[in-house]
């Protein structure tokens, strides 16, 4: 990247002229097309820098006269050429990682000449996406850039740049989802994982199953029917966000009780910390024939309305509780050597089932390092625990998510959200929660994904994720617990966790940055918090030590 320092203006009528008419693939279902990717692109670029922009007085010395004057002699960008080189694969609106170039580069002229070009759809819009970053709402109501020359050339290191959202153990409105992909394509996050049902609540409607989010759900209405998913993942779908349901089985099942009581072991019982991670305890059996059907019903009617939008499909299998089949009365053991074949076998229908519908399987890492099943190649595992995980899960062949809750998880450090009686509460005090203390915006930063992994085995490493769980958030301070700390991460999986020479990137020059795009987020009606006060901002690195 250079910068320069002249000033230029965006005309409003600013038109975005785009060569790839001729160019789109085959693949056209409903908006999910490489044209609609492009307009939605245009669209957004159009609204975030006239209506969703920023005056940066915060970026300056109090009182200081920082926008450039309008007269006469402005220089004004009055179009931005898009120039498309390659042909759209038929699944560029849900590629497995790496079957998008998501690469551009941005050429900014003195003359106000503007040149975006990418090898696909995808990389269109990420250019655009920085363009509307390089600029600022004037006083007067115009925007302006003071960066001419701009000359950007730009790739992602990981393939998979993503946020798991759990939107089980407590419901989300479709509007709250959009929101959060909107800022996930702002800061070029290219995945949005849906932990969509869980112990707690199953608000997936499933027409062959109805009961299952009438009864599952905690009231009537907070559900989400084929339609407003169809909505949720469409959306997702022409902003470059793939976005990926999650079913987590056989543990964290617990909520199908309610509905079919039959398929489920240890359900609600009193000491449920000895069957479960969480309240309500339950599983699904393990040896039944009713849950192999159950499931049958379940994947032939959610997974071809998952295909459209999506290559993966995650099965969950994390915290699966030994204790819970000695209440399983398909098997009434906790005993690994019995119960390890038959988690293999079912597993291997899952699988079965997700790859006969087209579709590439996910699972927590347990599956593969805890109950030591043989996966197909092709499974990702999605690792959590530790760093030591993904060294495990790459050593062993299979493709690697990161995210280590140590790191990478949002949720933390707000304190317990369990209650104690008085006769233990004070062997638990001061009552931190398991992952504490909250994971600031330094420490995401500073986390290597790359971490322990030999050489030889990083390219297996995909990708990864942050994550949100939602026992203690909700749509009132989602946005406040993602943002903007997530934006550590995503450039942390855009651009690496070292820089050039080896070395952790600097939190001097990232924090002002990662201040200027909470302003960003804000416009865009995000509730970010701050990073600094604006003293801070507005005096260089004095807030420094």
């Amino acid at each position: 990247m250079s910068l320069g320092e002249r000033a230029l203006f965006l005309d409003p009528k600013v038109r975005f002229i785009y060569n790839g008419a001729a160019q789109y693939g085959s693949y056209d279902h409903q908006n999910a097309s490489s044209q609609n990717i492009i307009s939605t692109a245009i669209k957004t670029t159009t609204q975030t820098l006239f209506e969703q922009n920023f005056i940066p007085w915060k970026f300056h010395p109090r009182h200081s006269d920082f926008e450039p004057a309008i007269n006469a002699s402005c220089t004004y960008i009055k179009s931005v050429r898009l120039e498309q080189s390659g042909i759209d694969s038929a699944n560029v609106a849900k590629p497995l990682a790496g079957e998008v170039d998501e690469s551009y580069s941005l050429s900014m002229k003195t003359n106000g000449q503007v040149t975006i070009t990418a090898a696909s759809s995808v990389g269109i819009a990420h250019g655009l996406t920085t363009f509307t970053q390089l600029f600022y709402k004037h006083s007067s109501g115009s925007a302006y850039t003071p960066y001419a020359p701009v000359s950007i050339t730009d790739a992602p290191k990981f393939q998979h740049r993503g946020l798991n959202m759990d939107v089980s153990r407590v419901w989300y409105a479709p509007a709250d989802i959009t929101r959060m992909i909107d800022a996930l394509a702002y800061n070029k996050f290219n995945r949005l994982h849906l932990h969509i049902t869980d112990a707690q609540s199953w608000p997936l409607e499933i027409p062959a199953l109805p009961m299952l989010a009438e009864k599952g759900s905690y009231r009537e209405g907070l559900t989400y029917s084929p339609p407003a998913m169809a909505y949720i993942q469409d959306y997702g779908a022409s902003r470059g966000v793939e976005v990926i349901l999650e079913i987590d089985m056989p543990g964290h099942t617990s909520s199908i009780a309610y509905s079919y009581p039959e398929l489920i072991a240890a359900f609600n019982e009193k000491d449920w910390s000895t069957y479960a991670a969480e309240p309500p305890s339950g599983t699904l059996k393990l040896n039944s024939s009713a849950v192999t059907e159950f499931l049958d019903t379940l994947f032939d009617d959610l997974l071809p309305r998952v295909l459209p939008y999506s290559s993966y499909f995650h099965t969950g299998g994390d915290e699966v509780n030994l204790n819970a089949y000695n209440l399983d009365e398909t098997v009434r053991s906790n005993d690994t050597a019995i119960l390890q074949p038959l988690m293999q076998a079912f597993v291997d229908r899952a699988h079965a089932k997700v790859r006969a519908a087209g579709l590439t399987p996910i699972a927590w890492e347990e599956m593969l390092l805890t109950w030591n099943l043989t996966l197909g190649s092709d499974v990702v595992i999605q690792t959590w625990q530790s760093d030591e995980a993904v060294a495990q899960t790459v050593g062993k062949g299979h493709k690697a998510l990161v995210g280590n809750y140590n790191y990478w998880y949002l949720d933390c450090g707000h304190g317990q959200w369990l209650d104690f009686y008085p006769d233990v509460s004070q062997s638990f005090y001061p009552y931190y929660d398991y992952c504490a203390p909250l994971h600031n915006w330094r420490m995401m930063y500073a986390y290597n994904p790359l971490e322990g992994v030999p050489a030889n085995l990083t390219h297996l490493v995909l990708g990864g994720e942050v994550h949100i769980w939602s026992e203690q958030t909700d749509p009132v301070n989602v946005d406040r617990q993602v943002w903007p700390r997530a934006c550590a991460a995503a450039e942390v999986l855009w651009s690496g966790a070292k820089d050039d020479q080896g070395q952790n990137r600097s939190q001097i020059t990232a924090s002002p940055r990662l201040s200027e795009m909470r302003e960003r987020l804000v416009a865009k009606g995000i509730g970010a918090e701050p990073i600094q006060m604006p003293f801070c901002t507005q005096n260089g690195t004095q807030c420094a030590l």
